[in-house]
């Protein structure tokens, strides 16, 4: 649970908006933002004649805001990602100075990249940051991104989406976990992929890109596949659930739909295999404790 870890939020609060402007006041933080006094302005004029505890919409005008969160739900920064045709623009802020050197801004690229390419389908993500700004270049050449071009003023770094999930495949990052998944269930997701709407698709989308394809006849027994049943402790409550399809999901029998917050981020993972993950409003932090029945194990598959 030491590892490092960010989620990003799309929900911008009232209290979120006050943490930006006190961020926004630290020179340090602004040095390199380049429009930090209009974004400034922005949100103090917002909290002035707004009063909705929810900004969300206000804060989404010309591209998509997301906070970054810490395991612990405290925010750390943000991300902005702009489209626009194919590719994606983003800037990202760690806001406290405290938080600079615990490799939080890998985390937000990370993050960053997950939605570009997955959630709003673009084919090239750029950064521009100023010449000057070496931890933040380290940050995103250290994630794959290759330089596109350089000026006295902006150095254009630049992740495409085939590079990306090919290094998802290839160099995984050190914070996440090896995950597997069977050729069957890999087959029936993908196809699942292709009518099943929601918000968070996009993350199922992203493990299944990501995971190491098995022969279901060679895979752990320990591997949480779909229709493998589990004891887990999410936070401090222990949970026995079943990994189904969304058709066979029921919360109240502990069938958690691979589609839903819980059900995708189990996926694939072995006993003993413990990680953060962020379900709407917070963030879990989630243990497999054993896997207690798994097709494969049992022989109950269909090739």
């Amino acid at each position: 649970m030491n590892k490092p870890f960010i989620s990003l939020c799309p929900e911008i609060t009232r209290a979120n908006a006050l943490t930006l402007m006190d961020w926004l006041e630290d020179e340090d933080v602004t040095r390199y933002l380049s429009d930090s006094r209009h974004v400034s302005r922005f949100i103090e004029q917002v909290i002035g004649r707004v009063q909705l505890p929810i900004l969300t919409h206000l804060f989404n005008q010309g591209g998509r805001f997301f906070m970054a969160y810490d395991q612990h739900d405290v925010p750390v920064g943000f991300v902005r990602l702009v489209k626009a045709g194919t590719d994606c623009e983003m800037v990202l802020v760690i806001g406290n100075r405290d938080n600079w050197g615990r490799k939080l801004g890998a985390g937000a690229i990370r993050e960053g990249m997950k939605l570009a390419f997955f959630d709003m389908r673009a084919e090239r993500l750029i950064a521009k940051i100023h010449p000057d700004n070496a931890r933040s270049l380290k940050a995103f050449v250290r994630s794959g991104f290759w330089l596109e071009n350089e000026t006295p003023a902006i150095t254009s770094l630049v992740m495409s989406s085939e590079r990306y999930r090919r290094l998802l495949r290839e160099s995984p990052a050190a914070h996440t976990a090896d995950i597997y998944i069977t050729e069957i269930d890999k087959a029936r997701l993908t196809s699942l992929l292709e009518f099943e709407r929601g918000s968070e698709i996009f993350e199922l989308e992203h493990e299944i890109e990501r995971a190491i394809v098995v022969d279901p006849r060679q895979v752990a027994e320990d591997v949480v596949t779909m229709n493998s049943k589990a004891l887990l402790k999410v936070d401090d409550e222990a949970m026995e659930v079943a990994l189904v399809y969304p058709e066979d999901a029921d919360d109240r029998a502990g069938k958690l739909s691979v589609c839903s917050g819980i059900g995708t981020a189990i996926l694939g993972y072995k006993e003993g295999d413990a990680f953060s993950w962020r379900v709407p409003n917070r963030t879990c932090h989630i243990r497999i404790e054993k896997v207690l029945y798994q097709p494969e194990a049992a022989g109950d598959f269909h090739l």
